[in-house]
């Protein structure tokens, strides 16, 4: 139902809320009360003076029964009813709904954002259990000394006669054992006690890149006039209070590297005129002759003045995830088990041949983003090596008049991911069932 069509609803809302006969009610404002009774009944327009003199007697301001419940609550609700996969929500009235019963209608929102921040909270968790080098050389040193003892002390008992100087070297052994699993212990329970207390992230070098990534905005005017690249790339590095470790300053090397070859190949002043004439990447891609992975990588390094919004996932050939830029509303995994569906993957199967579709993650409020994916080649096959490939999937907005054409449902990840009965699952879903 259109907004505007609402206001007689609102008004009757308001004025049983607040316990007013409908004929006091109109005889407040000066109307008779079949003309209220229509208005009531949305059969007729309201507006100007009798609208001011409805709102003052229901003691609301004139844009509330106007305008009804915020746009963010409906937008809120909307996305509530997208993230339930299979809702049989009536969305056509999200408004009415927000506008009669706004207390329910700001519940049902905040449980939405509650389930969506328990969802990343659980796959942060689990990611860090999963990659943390502390903890896991932690565990490995407590289970390996419980096997030793439980090893030794099995020879000890089903040994019915030992030599002295054997069973003296055995009980030292467990004495040892027994001295380093304590220490292992000990050392566990402090360091989960002050990761736990701890606002500081333990983060792995991919982590590290991507920090410094981001604190960037993706794009580095020190590397786009080609001139003293190489001094720039490590004067970058050596200022960046996010590499802490080798191996994500030889990352950001690694990126940079990148980013100054793609700048060298499409200067940016070209690439930025050609793309304020035309924006499709293919169209980009035709003008400049070259590859659509290049053509990607240049509008990700570009600012959101020149590009808009504009997200890129690159991975492997194992499909591990070696470069992200967000892109609102379509969220990226921190490792690298994102969703089989993307054509992200699909693409290196086939390298030669680009791939477009519609993608809807389910679970995350239901917006459509465009995503165009390609290959390139990283290092070319010789007889002992095949050729390494590295798939492209840039993720744009949702191309206008684009609501007819197909939309693809994936996922984040297999683990919080909601859809029922996929073929592509690698592992059961924690929140399949909800939580």
């Amino acid at each position: 139902m259109p907004e505007s069509s609402m206001i007689g609803t609102r008004i009757r809302e308001r004025r049983v809320m607040n316990g007013i006969r409908q004929s006091d009610l109109a005889r407040r404002v000066g109307i008779s009360p079949s003309y209220l009774n229509l208005i009531e009944h949305n059969r007729r327009r309201i507006g100007g003076k009798t609208l001011i003199k409805l709102a003052e007697a229901l003691e609301v301001e004139p844009a509330t029964l106007s305008e009804g419940a915020e746009a963010a609550l409906i937008a809120g609700l909307q996305e509530a009813a997208g993230a339930q996969q299979g809702s049989r929500a009536e969305t056509d009235r999200t408004e009415e709904f927000a506008g009669r019963f706004p207390g329910w209608a700001q519940l049902l929102v905040g449980l939405q954002g509650r389930a969506a921040d328990l969802e990343r909270t659980v796959e942060t968790l689990t990611d860090r259990l999963a990659h943390d080098p502390h903890l896991a050389d932690s565990l490995h040193e407590v289970i390996s000394s419980v096997t030793a003892i439980r090893s030794t002390s099995s020879i000890l008992v089903e040994t019915e006669k030992l030599e002295p100087e054997w069973q003296s070297r055995f009980h030292r052994n467990i004495n040892e054992d027994s001295r380093r699993l304590a220490e292992g212990a000990e050392a566990l329970v402090r360091y989960l006690e002050g990761a736990a207390s701890s606002e500081a992230e333990i983060k792995s070098p991919q982590d590290e890149l991507q920090a410094f990534l981001s604190a960037h905005g993706f794009h580095f005017p020190q590397l786009e006039q080609g001139r003293r690249a190489k001094d720039a790339i490590e004067a970058l590095i050596a200022d960046a209070p996010d590499l802490a470790t080798d191996a994500a300053r030889r990352l950001a090397r690694d990126a940079l590297e990148q980013y100054r070859a793609d700048a060298a190949a499409l200067p940016l002043a070209p690439f930025r005129e050609a793309l304020r004439r035309d924006p499709d990447p293919e169209a980009l891609a035709q003008a400049f002759g070259c590859g659509l992975p290049l053509v990607f990588r240049r509008l990700a390094a570009m600012t959101q003045d020149d590009v808009g919004q504009v997200g890129l996932v690159i991975c492997d050939p194992a499909g591990v995830l070696t470069f992200r830029r967000p892109f609102p509303g379509f969220d990226l995994p921190r490792d690298a088990g994102g969703c089989a569906l993307w054509p992200l993957f699909q693409v290196l199967g086939q390298p030669q041949i680009p791939l477009r579709a519609r993608l809807r993650q389910a679970g995350r409020g239901g917006d459509t983003v465009r995503a165009l994916a390609a290959c390139d080649q990283r290092a070319p096959a010789t007889f002992e090596r095949p050729a390494l490939m590295r798939a492209h999937m840039l993720i744009l907005p949702d191309a206008p008049g684009a609501a007819d054409a197909p939309v693809r449902d994936v996922g984040v990840s297999c683990r919080i991911c909601p859809i029922r009965d996929c073929p592509a699952r690698r592992e059961p879903s924690i929140v399949a069932d909800g939580f």
